[in-house]
């Protein structure tokens, strides 16, 4: 019985903070938009840039003669 003195109110302090957390959650914004996350891993890549050659285009070739 004397263990329950102790329990509830730890209990009633995390029930405390995890509404308090909850509602800044939903205060901040955290839950505005569900659904983006959920089709941002379907659409496609921005087009992938083109990689720079190994060999500057100004400069000629070496000549092997």
């Amino acid at each position: 019985m004397q263990s329950l003195y102790l329990l509830i109110p730890i209990a009633l302090v995390f029930c405390v903070i995890a509404i308090k957390l909850l509602l800044w959650a939903i205060s901040s914004g955290q839950y505005d938009d569900l659904d983006k996350e959920a089709w941002r891993i379907l659409a496609d890549d921005d087009p992938a840039k083109p990689e720079p050659s190994t060999r500057d285009r100004s400069t000629p070739a070496p000549n092997d003669d």
